[in-house]
């Protein structure tokens, strides 16, 4: 599997832009992907604060991560922009019959492919290696461009998961 996505985030955007990562419960199939790319794509070029066209972006990667960025340093997002997002991603949610808020549903990349692990299965996992430290976990905490570039996909041992895992814990 083939981890690397920086480059395909938009250069001219400050590193300070503010990110917000939708995790879903499932990947997207081929077709559902290039409709989502549409919705994305028609939503960006239509997002606004207080009248004034902000500067996003927005795309899916690995089929299972819907990706939105707003660079602040144009025009700032308010909470009616923050609140069109929301209704953009619960639209995605109900056209396509996935869940994107789920927060105890982690991912991790196992064998090579995005695997996903309720929150309550974590020790379960841990106790019998199916993750460890060296595991890389999706950290859809990110809030910047530069934290999307260098801390979203990060080996569990860097993570706030490493106090779960006895031998990391010490």
């Amino acid at each position: 599997m083939n981890l690397s996505y920086a480059h395909l985030l938009p250069a001219d955007f400050h590193p300070s832009s503010r990110v917000w990562i939708y995790q879903s419960n499932r990947m997207f199939g081929m077709m559902e992907a290039l409709e989502l790319e549409k919705m994305l794509d028609q939503f960006v070029a239509g997002w606004q604060a207080h009248g004034d066209q902000v500067k996003g972006f927005a795309t899916l990667f690995f089929g299972q991560f819907i990706i939105l960025m707003a660079d602040e340093t144009q025009t700032g997002v308010s909470g009616c922009s923050t609140d069109s997002s929301v209704r953009l991603i619960k639209a995605i949610e109900q056209q396509f019959n996935v869940n994107l808020f789920d927060r105890q549903l982690m991912a991790f990349v196992v064998k090579d492919k995005v695997q996903l692990l309720p929150l309550a299965q974590l020790n379960h996992a841990i106790e019998n290696n199916f993750i460890n430290g060296d595991t890389l976990y999706f950290n859809n905490l990110v809030q910047t461009k530069q934290d999307l570039e260098n801390n979203w996909i990060i080996p569990v041992k860097d993570s706030w998961l490493k106090g779960r895992i006895p031998t990391l814990a010490t």
